[in-house]
């Protein structure tokens, strides 16, 4: 492993995805422990792409974590994707996560609401009354951070959770990823946690692999920090890491 710095956000280079899924497990789960010892419960968000797989399955295997003072949410959701869909980002979760470990509670976007703006409104209560301490998410390919892609992410938002439609690059993301055969089958709009509910958290873990991120990665490091690359705001968070791999990192 290699590292280094880019503004406050900090870096951990691996040789393959395993390693890096190895490592940031070990990271959030020290995290975890640490704030077990402080509090009666810890809240955390996780993202869910395959880009997580490694660091999820490391994550279930790590010892001596108290999972039912843990609760659990999720940063995005499509609208109207059918409630058993594999794609779905909770069931994801589900199978990877949240089913495997005995969570003290595990709070479910729902993308099947008869009323969407009512489900922001609900999610955003859940997530005032669990202020968040650990967020685990990856960067798209497009440099989004949960579904704020650059077209309508805002540093500044005055909101937790919103409705946003989702641009080509990103609905693409989800062919690539293998989790749709077409762009056409891709929902075009979804439930999203915003940048600033997730720089709420006081930790950040990053887990970002694959040759298919590499610009995502390149850009998130090197350009300005704005809204055009979204993920660039980790760089202002005072406890972020990013881990990459040779993959991913091939472009810096």
């Amino acid at each position: 492993m290699s590292t280094f710095q880019k503004d406050k956000l900090k870096v951990n280079l691996f040789p393959d995805r395993r390693q890096l899924g190895l490592s940031a497990a070990a990271d959030v789960a020290a995290a975890m422990r640490m704030f077990l010892a402080q509090k009666q419960e810890v809240n955390m968000i996780f993202g869910a792409a395959p880009s997580q797989n490694e660091f999820l399955e490391a994550l279930c295997a790590e010892k001596d974590i108290d999972w039912s003072r843990v609760n659990a949410f999720h940063m995005d959701e499509y609208l109207k994707l059918p409630s058993d869909a594999p794609q779905g980002f909770g069931n994801f979760l589900k199978v990877r996560l949240f089913g495997k470990l005995p969570f003290r509670s595990v709070n479910y976007l729902n993308g099947n609401c008869a009323d969407a703006e009512q489900e922001c409104e609900r999610y955003t209560s859940l997530l005032r009354q669990h202020p968040v301490d650990i967020v685990c998410l990856g960067i798209g390919e497009n440099g989004h951070i949960a579904f704020n892609d650059p077209h309508v992410a805002l540093f500044d938002d005055p909101k937790l959770v919103k409705i946003v439609d989702l641009d080509d690059v990103c609905r693409m993301q989800q062919v690539n990823d293998g989790c749709f055969t077409a762009i056409e089958e891709v929902p075009t709009h979804a439930l999203t946690l915003t940048v600033p509910a997730m720089m709420n958290g006081q930790y950040m873990f990053c887990m970002v692999p694959a040759k298919t991120k590499a610009w995502a990665v390149y850009h998130t490091i090197n350009d300005p920090i704005s809204k055009a690359i979204p993920a660039t705001c980790l760089r202002e968070h005072e406890r972020a890491t990013l881990y990459i791999d040779a993959d991913s990192g091939s472009m810096l």
